[in-house]
């Protein structure tokens, strides 16, 4: 097997996020579900933002937020996902490629637009989102650079992605790419919504051997094995999988990889939004995976990194994250 080019190759949604601050009253007024995530149609997303107060822009989706993480740590990555030819594909295009992480899929013409995700930040921190899939939905496997994922030590697959049927075909064909190649796999639930469409998908994904690393938090790791006790949804999942990581926000993480198990407690910090604390998670666990580290030292870094998203708006790291692990781990 030749050295890996990319350190992670990852299949996602490219998503632009539109974040602002908000009043539990407005959370109220449009009946939205705080803290949750809700899909939305392109009417819908043009009332919400219209209702939102000063906002930033930043390229988003989970596995491109992971690849930006990833990145910042010095990972070398590629990511595979839709936008649209137009001025959001152009800013999450320009984004992702500004960071360092190679992304070559063709922006597609016309309707529908680059997928957007207007996140609510409420003063406690909460993030409601309101996604618009839009043109991120229509990824076909045509788009699929077998070669490229051949030459990732890990494919990672962003769960939300699994729902429209052409991502899910192209998530197929890379996973075939990826085995034939004897290169690990790595899947991440995403939300316990996706868990209540695709469990017998994900449950033959992983009886099939298909998958080497889960990433779950707690809600999902109950959806997935219908264990609402813990421990008995990890006893269940961890024999099934390589390597089982479950987050558990203010708890910590715990991974089990070959009866090994190791956990870590939560980075202290200032919460602020808690967008994309999974995504950066498993940036830093990702990161420490690659390079063959102990599972704590692995799990500790993925700490740090949500520890540091979760500091400021935005699901992409601001602090320089090869500096503060220098800083945390020595």
């Amino acid at each position: 097997m030749t050295d890996p080019r990319y350190d992670v190759i990852a299949i996602g949604n490219a998503i632009v996020d539109v974040v602002a601050s908000c009043s539990d009253e407005l959370i109220d007024e449009f009946g939205m579900a705080k803290g949750g995530m809700t899909l939305i149609d392109e009417d819908g997303a043009r009332d919400l933002y219209e209702a939102m107060g000063p906002a930033r822009e930043i390229s988003g989706g989970s596995a491109a937020n992971t690849l930006a993480g990833l990145s910042a740590l010095g990972a070398q990555c590629a990511f595979v996902g839709q936008v649209s030819d137009d001025q959001l594909g152009q800013v999450f295009a320009h984004d992702i490629r500004a960071v360092g992480i190679d992304f070559d899929v063709a922006a597609r013409a016309g309707q529908p637009s680059t997928a957007r995700c207007l996140i609510f930040v409420t003063p406690d921190g909460q993030r409601t989102m309101n996604t618009y899939l839009g043109a991120s939905q229509f990824l076909p496997a045509s788009a699929l650079d077998e070669e490229a994922v051949s030459a990732a030590a890990i494919l990672y697959l962003e769960g939300y992605l699994w729902d429209p049927e052409e991502p899910r075909a192209a998530m197929r064909r890379a996973i075939e790419a990826a085995k034939a190649a004897e290169r690990k796999v790595a899947f991440t639930l995403s939300d316990g919504f996706v868990i209540a469409r695709h469990g017998d998908d994900f449950r033959s994904l992983i009886a099939d051997g298909l998958i080497d690393i889960l990433f779950a938090n707690e809600a999902e790791l109950a959806a997935l094995t219908g264990e609402d006790d813990f421990e008995s949804g990890i006893a269940q999942l961890a024999p099934q999988v390589e390597t089982l990581v479950v987050t558990r926000s203010e708890k910590g993480a715990v991974c089990v990889r070959a009866g090994e198990r190791a956990e870590v407690a939560a980075e202290p910090t200032t919460v602020v939004d808690t967008t994309g604390a999974g995504d950066l998670f498993a940036s830093g666990f990702l990161f420490g995976l690659a390079r063959d580290e102990a599972l704590k030292t692995c799990l500790r870094r993925g700490a740090i990194c949500a520890a540091e998203v979760i500091s400021h708006y935005g699901a992409r790291p601001e602090a320089d994250l090869k500096a503060l692990m220098a800083e945390k781990l020595g």
